[in-house]
């Protein structure tokens, strides 16, 4: 029998078995590496925060021109301070919070109102546990953690070691009735340090409840911390940390 045609002869390189074999091999191999790959485990998501190391600390004076209390701007939002009493996870108020009040940086702060005007026409109401932070107040969260033994909080983003909230661009809320108060159910109280707080970890009507804090919040412009259903930030540029206590 004639050999075949150049053209339709195997290559070179296919016709030796060996490096068929090895070919072979290194191909499966190279598939087991994409699929262990695609289930490693994600590491865990960054807490909302902002290198504020790298900011300069906004003057006092300045702080106080930009800041507003939330109830200035719609007296029918709730404030429960939690961080100036101990009703949080440290089981002190926190140093810097000074008296129960909600701050946020005017811009944020008219936002925070427009989404109470739209919660309301459903018989609504948003309840603010936290606004602006004092620096001073994030570093005692941090300080918290390490004489408790629970540095995790601050790896698997549970605790911003720099938060957005000293920007006072950055808030913890929820949704009440507007004629009883009560709070809707969502699954897990403020700080709650788990997976269950995720906010798509949820299902049937805390879930629900979710979604409708988090399509107002974001149709003014905020957006939702995914660890944490409660937590909502709000950009502006040229932002800057304070530490100016709240009175």
């Amino acid at each position: 029998m004639s050999a075949a045609p150049a053209s339709h002869r195997a290559p070179r390189d296919v016709q030796h078995p060996r490096l068929v074999m090895v070919l072979s091999r290194l191909a499966c191999a190279c598939a087991v590496a994409v699929a262990l790959a695609g289930c490693a485990p994600r590491a865990p998501a960054a807490a909302p925060s902002v290198n504020t190391d790298a900011l300069p600390l906004a003057s006092d004076a300045e702080a106080a021109s930009l800041l507003v209390d939330v109830r200035a701007v719609d007296p029918t939002i709730r404030v429960d301070a939690r961080y100036a009493a101990r009703d949080n996870f440290t089981g002190a108020p926190l140093p810097g919070y000074d008296a129960p009040r909600a701050l946020l940086r005017r811009e944020a702060a008219l936002a925070l109102a427009r989404v109470q005007r739209r919660v309301a026409a459903d018989g609504l109401a948003l309840l603010v546990w936290d606004g602006y932070r004092p620096v001073r107040a994030t570093q005692a969260m941090v300080a918290w953690t390490e004489r408790a033994g629970r540095q995790e909080l601050v790896r698997d983003g549970y605790i911003a070691a720099r938060s957005r909230h000293n920007l006072g661009l950055a808030i913890d809320l929820t949704l009440v009735d507007a004629a009883t108060g009560a709070p809707l159910d969502m699954g897990t109280p403020h700080d709650f340090f788990g997976e269950a707080a995720h906010t798509a970890r949820a299902t049937g009507a805390v879930a629900a409840n979710r979604a409708r804090l988090v399509r107002a919040m974001e149709a003014e412009g905020f957006r939702n911390y995914a660890q944490e259903w409660w937590h909502f930030s709000y950009d502006v540029a040229g932002a800057r940390p304070f530490d100016l206590p709240i009175r």
